[in-house]
């Protein structure tokens, strides 16, 4: 049984929340302000942290940059509707998704349990040693185990970043759309104003930096979606 740990201070919906939840077959604790949210998710054992962004002593942004510091666990950020701003800062902190408020149940569900997939995959062991690698350029994935090295210096990735990073790399010169990537990495559709598969590309884009020779690694197609250059490829 998935131990999830929700930190959102309003009391009775973490109620009703915990028993939801219980039903699907988790099992969920409740804390209601950000120091405790931030000292339970650090101290280990969940599968994924439910983090609302509005809390008292520390809001859900600072909860998730003391998480980040520390820990790679998944984080499903629970914001307000219609405040793209808010999505936009927990994503580019780290979260692996967003859900506006008010949500359907069943959209919960459904994001966590994709989550808990990735991050259940990105645990796993591809392989019985680590020769199961992925090269281009100075970048390296382990597929085996999950290691990211770029110029030979390790780079830490969330689960999703890895995914989408793996599929870019593998599809070097291929423009994927928005659309594909985030059924890909996210497993769900994209629906309109979503900006989580931007965010996570800007993530793993930031993360590498330029290529050894300074030019770009990444390119936009405004409106499409993104690819890696290959080498010799044009910008």
């Amino acid at each position: 049984m998935s131990r999830l740990l929700l930190v959102d201070d309003d009391r009775e919906l973490c109620e009703l929340l915990v028993e939801y939840l219980a039903i699907e077959g988790f099992e969920v604790e409740a804390v209601h302000d950000g120091e405790s949210g931030a000292e339970a998710a650090l101290q280990g054992g969940y599968s994924l942290v439910l983090l609302d962004v509005t809390l008292p002593k520390l809001n859900g942004f600072e909860v998730l940059k003391r998480i980040r510091k520390q820990s790679e666990i998944p984080v499903l950020m629970l914001t307000a509707r219609g405040d793209d701003v808010d999505r936009i800062i927990g994503l580019e902190i780290g979260a692996d998704d967003y859900l506006p408020k008010p949500y359907n149940h069943r959209e919960l569900v459904a994001r966590i349990k994709a989550i808990l997939r990735r991050a259940e995959q990105f645990g796993e062991s591809l392989a019985a040693d680590d020769s199961h690698r992925l090269q281009l350029d100075d970048i390296e994935l382990n597929l085996a185990n999950h290691e990211v090295t770029c110029n030979g210096q390790p780079i830490e990735l969330t689960a999703t970043e890895f995914i989408v990073l793996r599929v870019l790399l593998e599809r070097a010169g291929e423009l994927i759309s928005r659309a594909e990537l985030t059924e890909l990495a996210l497993e769900r559709r994209l629906v309109q104003y979503d900006r989580a598969i931007d965010m996570h590309v800007s993530n793993v884009r930031r993360k590498l930096g330029a290529k050894p020779d300074g030019s770009p690694r990444f390119k936009t197609v405004r409106g499409s979606g993104y690819y890696y250059i290959a080498t010799g490829a044009g910008h």
